[in-house]
């Protein structure tokens, strides 16, 4: 017998269940014996991705002993949206170099000016 979690959050409530599976067992039956699914009803796993310790896994793999199996909600925003935006922001404000987007650098100002 094999122990292993199953981990489940939203921004509202977290969720990880202990479960002795057989060895040999994947992570969709591992996840269905814990019965993580009877508390959140917005878990699908045909669209939603699953990982082993923060690293995406298939259903169909076997976990190891002690092994964490997470259920991955999707994503609101896009990260690199997000941060171009961000990066575009901080330009427009000051905070960021206009031609190279890093930090504004206070030497290159004082030549440009003479």
């Amino acid at each position: 017998m094999l122990t292993v979690e199953v981990a489940y959050a939203t921004p509202d409530k977290q969720l990880i269940l202990t479960v002795q599976v057989a060895a040999g067992t994947t992570v969709e039956q591992c996840i269905e014996q814990s019965g993580i699914k009877s508390h959140f009803a917005d878990i699908d796993l045909t669209q939603q991705k699953v990982g082993i310790w923060n690293k995406p896994s298939k259903l169909d793999a076997t976990p190891r002993d002690g092994d964490r199996i997470e259920i991955y909600r999707p994503l609101i925003a896009d990260p690199k949206a997000v941060r171009k935006r961000r990066a575009e922001r901080a330009k427009e404000e000051g905070r960021a170099d206009k031609v190279t987007g890093g930090r504004p650098d206070a030497k290159r100002r004082q030549r440009s000016k003479e």
